[in-house]
């Protein structure tokens, strides 16, 4: 049986929601198992040359100290990579280790916000308490239990797992119909204040067009996004059909993007 997969609406300041997949179980178990496999490999090198540098040295009046050292060091070492492997990649990487950014995954805060180091902290030094009592013991009855599939690291730092949205390019802006109407590039924005639009606005409608063809609601959201940009314009509402909102709203941000870039 397939567990139905959880959304997570996150209100923006504009009054819109958008909604946030939320990973599975499955394919956050396969991104750990990817990361893992990456951390052991690293430890494996690590030890290997420390070993030949013991190797090295056997025999001489320093070799048990040496060898002590080496030990000593490959523990630390081996702590750091267990726990500052994801904490840089997360900062890297706005969320994402190797192996979520390999299956589609993101970590985000629960208000739908880039995570901090302070939550990446706080979530992976947790990994001990939720591997326990071994593989993950813990962390996957946390998540089997949590609506979210959180485990105790996520519920103690605020944060979840979704999945990850790819990135907008120009292309993405040609909306597929089956229905013949404008296209978007023929669009006219004559009297729209380009100008007036601040990064937020122009990162909402990113927002919207990355993860329009996800959503059920698409057409009514294209609509409420644009009448919103309007009245806080100070214009009239424009007369659109559902489907052409959705085209003034590829208009904007493709004229806004070729503006900045002339600029």
């Amino acid at each position: 049986m397939t567990l139905p997969e959880e959304t997570l609406d996150i209100q923006t300041p504009e009054n819109v929601a958008f909604g946030y997949q939320v990973a599975g179980i499955g394919s956050r178990f396969l991104a750990s198992l990817l990361d893992t496999t990456i951390v052991v490999l690293l430890q494996v090198v690590i030890l290997i040359v420390l070993a030949l540098i013991v190797r090295s040295v056997a025999g001489s009046v320093f070799a048990d100290r040496i060898s002590a050292w080496m030990y000593a060091i490959f523990g630390l070492v081996a702590a750091i990579f267990y726990w500052g492997y994801y904490i840089f990649f997360e900062m890297l990487w706005n969320g994402q280790s190797p192996g979520k950014r390999w299956v589609g995954l993101r970590v985000i805060r629960a208000d739908g916000t880039p995570i901090t180091l302070s939550e990446s902290l706080i979530r992976n030094l947790a990994r001990l308490v939720d591997f326990l009592p071994a593989a993950y013991g813990i962390g996957i009855v946390t998540m089997f239990i949590d609506k979210q599939s959180r485990r105790l690291g996520d519920l103690a730092a605020g944060t979840l797992v979704v999945q990850d949205r790819a990135p907008i390019t120009m292309q993405d802006l040609a909306v597929k119909r089956t229905v013949h109407l404008r296209p978007w590039a023929n669009v006219s924005l004559e009297g729209f204040p380009i100008e007036r639009l601040t990064d937020n606005d122009l990162s909402l409608i990113e927002d919207f067009l990355m993860r329009r063809d996800q959503l059920t609601h698409r057409e009514a959201l294209a609509v409420q996004i644009l009448n919103t940009l309007y009245q806080r314009l100070g214009l009239p509402l424009p007369t659109l059909s559902k489907l052409e909102a959705e085209d003034r709203l590829a208009a904007i941000l493709h004229t806004a993007q070729n503006r900045d870039q002339e600029t």
